[in-house]
């Protein structure tokens, strides 16, 4: 990572790489002020955890790196797979069945354009 950029992650969030991958999408690519409207905005339950992670990137950028929020874009915003927790509900005959519930990781990379 150079010295123009800074990050944030969150992991271990309860929800599935792909529903995350939706919102993380919508961000790619934008500056940090239209991106934080458009989270705040949108109807995804996940978006105002996604907004906060965005937030610490930015605080990041400010203080660890010394670089100016209004110049800012989102860089990556890249997802990945974490735990999955395994449940048993019960089928017919005696069988059970197996339900998975995903958790995913989310890391936001900013990036100060010149």
């Amino acid at each position: 990572m150079q010295n123009n950029s800074a990050k944030a992650i969150l992991r271990k969030v309860r929800v599935s790489p792909q529903k995350l991958n939706i919102v993380a999408s919508m961000i790619r690519g934008m500056n940090t002020q239209k991106a934080l409207s458009v989270l705040m905005f949108s109807k995804k339950r996940i978006a105002n955890d996604v907004r906060k992670t965005l937030l610490s990137a930015i605080a990041n950028a400010e203080n660890n790196n010394g670089l100016n929020s209004d110049n800012l874009f989102v860089k990556e915003a890249h997802v990945g797979y974490s735990i999955k927790l395994r449940r048993f509900h019960p089928r017919g005959r005696g069988r059970g069945g197996v339900v998975t519930k995903p958790f995913s990781h989310l890391t936001i990379v900013v990036e100060e354009r010149v």
